[in-house]
């Protein structure tokens, strides 16, 4: 299966944010919900399951000067076995200009077992915007051994990189569970935090959670692990 989804938003000049383009395609339903504080909210609805090997599934997001933007999930994204030798593709591009904020805060990645799923993210922010980027990955469902998953995370600032970032979890990964990557742990996500109003923070670890503030704009990445999805939220919550 393939399928496009794009959402696009403008400022209102009255302080809000208009949508003027929102479409999909099963299984990347796009829904605008209430908007909380002039804040344009939006729900991306499966419409199918999955994604199951051999998907190909692209979301396309635009937020201009001055609009704000949050994108959630109404449910965790469940990586499934398909077709034999293919690979699950879920590919969001982002661009984000000067004055505009989107908070990226969808549910769960599940890599159930026997899947092969490739999620990548490549986001682009002028200088002076916002994000709040969240991503989250659970190896495999209650029980299970997770399939092969991978996550890239690809983001510029003013032109310039702001983080690279890479998972492999899964039998085609080595080691992924080792006290290297995830040290045993079932979940694992991060927070990207760009926001020129924060104060710079130096860097922390606190057990399993990790604060590290980026070189190549006002930015912080928190990173964690965790026995549990439950136990994740939590700790990127803080």
């Amino acid at each position: 299966m393939r399928a496009l989804a794009r959402l696009v938003a403008r400022a209102d000049g009255r302080g809000g944010t208009v949508l003027v383009e929102l479409h999909g395609e099963t299984p990347l339903l796009l829904r605008q919900t209430p908007t909380d504080g002039g804040v344009a909210t939006v729900h991306l609805v499966g419409g199918a399951a999955g994604p199951l090997a051999g998907d190909d599934l692209r979301l396309e997001i635009e937020v201009g000067p001055g609009a704000a933007v949050r994108v959630h999930t109404v449910a965790a994204s469940i990586a499934l076995p398909g077709r034999p030798g293919a690979v699950s593709r879920m590919t969001v591009r982002a661009v984000v200009h000067a004055g505009a904020t989107l908070h990226w805060l969808p549910e769960q990645l599940v890599a159930a077992a026997g899947c092969a799923h490739l999620a990548e993210s490549r986001i682009e922010l002028a200088a002076g915007a916002g994000l709040r980027w969240r991503d989250e990955l659970v190896c495999g469902r209650y029980g299970e051994s997770p399939g092969g998953a991978v996550v890239h995370t690809h983001v510029d600032y003013a032109g310039r990189p702001l983080l690279r970032q890479s998972l492999a979890v899964g039998p085609h990964a080595p080691g992924w569970a080792g006290p290297a990557v995830l040290g045993g742990a079932s979940a694992t996500g991060s927070l990207l935090v760009v926001d020129g109003s924060r104060p710079v923070e130096p860097a922390t670890v606190d057990g399993t959670v990790a604060r590290l503030p980026l070189a190549g704009g006002p930015a912080t990445l928190w990173t964690a692990t965790a026995p549990d999805a439950h136990t994740l939220r939590a700790h990127l919550a803080r």
